[in-house]
């Protein structure tokens, strides 16, 4: 049976060569078997039918006899799809369409990419942005607590101070570029199994800037960027915590033409002997003697703000729980503190005294 490839694309027969791929870049992003909901048959039929339609010679040919008998396109014939292997197709290997085998070599997803919007995915093109970088710092237990400032050494991709990342000898002056005529970008001509393509690269020469130096920066070289040691100077926020990471925007490595990357600091706090966080608050033990427990007293406690007298109330239980306010950890974005929780704990003496003996076992008397 005769195939209809204008009833295939869903176009008129006198369409003109754009609207027939139009209509097959329609049905081909519809489709495609890669995508959910597509159909491999009709891909392999819409696909033929473009490769008759596009095609000023095959298209006549088949205006004239039709697709009822067989045909060979490369000897000018008709049904050239006999023997067509999709599997090839898919897996982007190159395609002899007169010998059903591989014949020349295309990048599938440059393909599509120009089928459907100028990239994978479709959108708009990013601009360009230099490499994100890490490094870790390790600060103490107080710096954590009350903030503190870090210079680093780092080795990365800079902008040239010489040339301002313009990558011009000073006072030489930028001209345009004489591959892509200023535009930054250039074109180029892909042939694929749909045809040929035209897509739109950037200019390697211009790095996308439309302009070139007339004489270029002898320290970069022209590239607008170099490798070299930057000092960085890392300020470290107030109650940050172990494995919290800061965000530096613009300081990781240049690219010419677009923006820097970030740098990303990783920080790694030390562990304290006397005091854990617990959130937002500081907690730590406090040992006193068991007379002060039961008639209270004061003790000094030294804390990360410095000295700090404590009262001990008279009958504190084992491990009872004294809360200090506003000593703790700061709380970023405001002007508040968390507390600092002080565990009250004793012991008996493994010894005592004849008088000590005595005047416990008076107060054994007093039922206490």
């Amino acid at each position: 049976m005769s195939k209809d490839y204008y009833k295939t694309l869903g176009v008129e027969k006198k369409a003109s060569k754009e609207e027939v791929k139009k209509a097959f870049h329609k049905l081909a992003h519809k489709y495609h078997p890669d995508k959910q909901g597509g159909d491999e048959a009709k891909f392999k039929e819409i696909n033929e039918a473009y490769q008759i339609l596009s095609d000023d010679n095959k298209r006549a040919q088949y205006d004239m006899y039709g697709s009822g008998q067989p045909f060979d396109f490369a000897q000018g014939k008709a049904d050239g799809f006999s023997g067509f292997d999709f599997s090839g197709f898919q897996n982007g290997g190159p395609f002899d369409f007169a010998q059903g085998k591989q014949g020349f070599e295309f990048d599938l997803g440059d393909l599509f990419g120009d089928l459907f919007g100028g990239q994978r995915g479709g959108g708009r093109a990013q601009q360009k942005r230099g490499r994100d970088i890490s490094v870790d710092i390790q600060i103490s237990f107080k710096e954590a607590i009350f903030g503190t400032e870090r210079n680093i050494l780092i080795n990365k991709i800079s902008q040239c101070e010489s040339c301002h990342g313009s990558g011009a000898e000073a006072g030489s002056q930028m001209k345009k570029c004489p591959t892509c005529g200023g535009k930054g970008k250039v074109n180029e001509t892909r042939r694929s199994i749909f045809g040929v393509f035209q897509s739109t690269r950037e200019c390697s020469d211009c790095l996308g800037r439309g302009e070139v130096p007339d004489k270029k920066c002898h320290v970069c070289k022209g590239a607008g960027v170099l490798n070299k040691q930057e000092n960085i100077k890392v300020s470290v926020p107030s109650g940050i915590d172990n494995g919290e990471m800061i965000r530096m925007t613009g300081q990781g490595e240049a690219v010419s033409g677009g923006q820097n990357g970030d740098l990303y600091v990783k920080i790694h706090v030390e562990q304290n002997s006397s005091y854990k966080r617990l959130g937002y608050d500081l907690a730590t033990d406090l040992k006193i003697k068991l007379t002060d427990a039961i008639l209270g007293a004061e003790y000094t406690l030294e804390t990360l703000d410095g000295p700090l007298t404590l009262k001990i109330p008279a009958g504190l239980a084992y491990g009872e729980i004294l809360r200090v306010k506003g000593k703790g950890v700061p709380v970023r974005e405001s002007n508040r503190r968390g507390d600092l929780l002080v565990r009250v704990i004793f012991s008996t003496p493994a010894k005592l005294s004849r008088s000590a003996k005595k005047a416990i076992e008076d107060l054994r008397e007093e039922g206490i």
